[in-house]
């Protein structure tokens, strides 16, 4: 069934072109990642979608009524004094709050008067019936469920939601989704500032959903995970791939090296045809030249002439259909060099124990050890102390007991999520022309490598949006020649592409990385051995990669029952390996003894996976 149908849609933004002839459908029960790099438009496209943006060109069908649909905001704006239950109940049913708040006030003014007139009591008892008619306390009663499910207990129910972290404010808004249960929703970064465990939660609960959802991510394992197509949105317009994020990139490979063939051959014609009219002019013009006013060869020279009309027509046609490569967007381009390291070690923590004041401890008699050469990523959920230990690590906190030896030869660059190490006064140009012996040559080359061009040098740092001033931080990294990398969330606030360009630099990094991140794809990409951070545990040294670590966890989350399952499931693809590969035997009695194994051991594999 087809929900909503977008044509030709055009969007400008201060004179210049978001995005222009875009044109896809969403349909019953899909998961649509809408995908592109930062300012191509996806909010700016799903707020159109919504009617809260009109459209320059185009129009969308809405083919769904608007009372069925929701969505979830990167940015929401909500009142600043209500508190986070009082949040989620306005966010799903707006009347129905303005009713409930309405008994409310009835109540209070009953309590403050103790010799309630008929005309209180009577109004009570109306909106008393009304409240109940639309089954107000099974609503709140749904409202407490769908917090404790995304892990916002009580004590933070009567919190104003100003207060609230990024991440509890996306599980709010989450929250009054999972209670109002749209047909179609529209969800703008809903994996933004998510832990690992909530992650999962939204990922299980997107794939689950039983309406359609269409929303804009930058977590690729997500898209991976969640997606059924890929709408991938640019200035151009917009196309559908089918499936999740590995799939569109394996489809844009095999685009790109279909096009290239293409307009390889093609140009190889063009040269072919621009060769054959040259010479069939050149011939005209002797033939015509010899020719005098001999008619035979008036007549002869005349031939040369449709051929070289026949072959300008050629050039015409092929230019007409001639393959265009895609105009590729400026790309990222760092490379992060090293010094040389030759000790075994670069960070050793022994025992080390760490609390802020009034609060108990994130670490209790921990013990790292971060080598030369390795990769380690801390994770865990938020509050459990991830970047509380990369600051010990560089030395800005210190523990409260044990001790952390650095040793004197480590040269350590700091990424910090907050990137409040910025000088903010100063703009990018005079940042660099700063640095001994640089040239404004020079410095703008370096700036353009790392996609700041043209009048973008003047700009301040304080003026440059968080996924700039990220690319600013990778910039005074890259002149660290640092052999120990500190990371703490590097790819927060940046676009895949931008994102993979980072990873290619830090996978060619010959130093030592400690990593903190939610980035799965990153972690699961780059690590070589995790650091677990729970909250309120001891931290996990974990000596292996992201996938086995995963693995690891599901074992451990599998019952007795479901690990035997698992072991029947590995012996049966095992014996009926075993039995297609075996050669057909000589009798027809041992053949059809034979077949009947085979389909034995599918129906009991059937059996298992229903």
């Amino acid at each position: 069934m087809l929900l909503v149908k977008i044509q030709q849609a055009a969007k400008d933004w201060d004179g210049e072109t978001l995005f222009k002839d875009v044109s896809f459908d969403i349909r019953e029960g899909e998961r649509l990642a809408l995908f592109g790099r930062n300012g191509a438009g996806k909010t700016t496209l799903l707020h159109c979608i919504t009617g809260r943006t009109a459209l320059d060109e185009g129009q969308i069908q809405r083919l769904l009524p608007i009372e069925q649909w929701g969505w979830l905001d990167q940015q929401p704006e909500k009142p600043h004094n209500q508190s986070l239950l009082d949040t989620v109940l306005s966010s799903s049913y707006p009347e129905r709050y303005k009713l409930r708040q309405e008994l409310e006030d009835c109540m209070r003014r009953m309590g403050a008067d103790k010799e309630s007139n008929t005309q209180e009591l009577a109004t009570y008892s109306l909106l008393l019936e009304r409240y109940t008619a639309c089954d107000g306390y099974e609503w709140e009663r749904g409202a407490e469920l769908a917090l404790r499910q995304l892990q916002l207990g009580p004590e933070l129910w009567t919190q104003p939601y100003a207060s609230l972290s990024g991440g509890q404010k996306t599980k709010a808004q989450l929250a009054a989704l999972l209670l109002k249960e749209p047909k179609l929703l529209l969800l703008d970064e809903p994996t933004n500032h998510l832990d690992s465990a909530s992650l999962l939660w939204l990922e299980e609960w997107v794939v689950s959903y039983k309406g359609t959802i269409v929303y804009v991510s930058h977590d690729r394992m997500f898209i991976d995970r969640t997606a059924t197509a890929v709408i991938e949105l640019n200035r151009e317009g917009a196309k559908r791939y089918e499936g999740g994020y590995s799939d569109y990139r394996r489809a844009k490979d095999v685009e790109l090296r279909t096009l290239e063939a293409k307009h390889k051959k093609q140009e190889q014609e063009r040269e072919k045809l621009l060769e054959s009219i040259r010479m069939y002019a050149q011939w005209f013009q002797q033939a015509h030249k010899a020719a005098g006013q001999n008619d035979f060869l008036r007549s002869k020279s005349k031939k040369n002439v449709s051929r070289l009309h026949a072959k300008e027509s050629a050039l015409q046609r092929l230019e007409a259909e001639r393959v265009k490569m895609p105009r590729e967007d400026a790309q990222l381009h760092m490379r992060l060099e090293a010094e040389s390291f030759e000790a075994a070690q670069l960070i050793r923590m022994e025992g080390v124990s760490f609390a802020y004041e009034g609060h108990e401890a994130l670490l209790k008699q921990f013990n790292l050890n971060v080598g030369r050469g390795e990769r380690i990523a801390v994770i865990g959920p938020n509050g459990a102390g991830k970047s509380t230990l990369a600051k010990l690590a560089i030395g800005s906190l210190n523990p409260s007991e044990g001790t952390v030896i650095r040793h004197p030869h480590a040269q350590i660059g700091y990424f910090e999520q907050e990137l409040g190490r910025l000088d903010t006064d100063t703009t990018l140009l005079d940042s660099l022309l700063e640095l001994p012996g640089m040239t404004q040559s020079h410095a703008r080359t370096i700036l353009a490598c790392f996609l700041f061009r043209k009048e973008e040098v003047f700009k301040r740092i304080g003026d440059l949006s968080m996924g700039e001033k990220c690319r600013v931080a990778f910039l005074r990294l890259f002149f660290g020649k640092c052999n120990l990398l500190v990371l703490d969330e590097p790819t927060n606030y940046l676009d895949i592409d931008t994102r993979e360009r980072v990873e290619e630099a830090l996978g060619q990094y010959q130093g030592t990385v400690l990593l903190v991140t939610h980035d799965r794809y990153l972690t699961k990409k780059l690590a070589t051995s995790l650091v677990v951070m729970e909250g309120g545990d001891q931290p996990l040294v974990f000596d292996g990669t992201f996938e086995e670590y995963e693995a690891s966890q599901r074992v451990r989350a599998m019952s007795a029952e479901q690990l035997q399952r698992e072991y029947e499931r590995d012996r049966l693809k095992l014996r009926l390996a075993q039995l297609m590969g075996m050669e057909r035997l000589q009798s027809e009695e041992e053949d059809r003894s034979l077949m009947q194994e085979i389909r034995s051991v599918k129906l009991e594999l059937e059996h298992l996976d229903q």
